[in-house]
């Protein structure tokens, strides 16, 4: 019920810096827990950053000082501001919305189609 598309995904390089956004429809938008999520060749996909309804951040320790999370919930955006960008920030880069479904029940959780970003030496 919820559709995600992200965008702003580039080549750059080692230093440089890129804004990630992802544009919602369907479903109450501020009602949902954001998050970017990574997935590297080879490697486990990793939660990047998440905000919540509310507007309360984290961060994974590799990206902390680095990577800013923020959303609009009028415009039923949110993005990710990247900052110092490294060579081991490469990824296809996710949002993911979830919404829990009651008291002892499962999170709904929504895709997008994933944006490249590679990061050169």
């Amino acid at each position: 019920q919820v559709q995600l598309v992200e965008s702003g995904g580039g080549l750059v390089q080692a230093g440089d810096s890129l804004r990630l956004s992802c544009a919602a429809s369907g479903g109450t938008f501020s009602s949902y827990t954001m998050a970017w999520f990574r997935h590297a060749p080879g490697k486990q996909r990793e939660l990047v950053a998440t905000i919540t309804s509310r507007g309360s951040t984290n961060y994974a320790e590799s990206v902390k000082g680095r990577f800013t999370i923020s959303r609009g919930n009028a415009q039923r955006m949110v993005y990710v501001q990247m900052n110092s960008l490294k060579p081991e920030d490469t990824a296809v880069y996710y949002c993911n919305a979830a919404l829990k479904t009651g008291p002892v029940g499962p999170w709904r959780e929504y895709w997008g189609q994933g944006t490249q970003v590679t990061v050169s030496s």
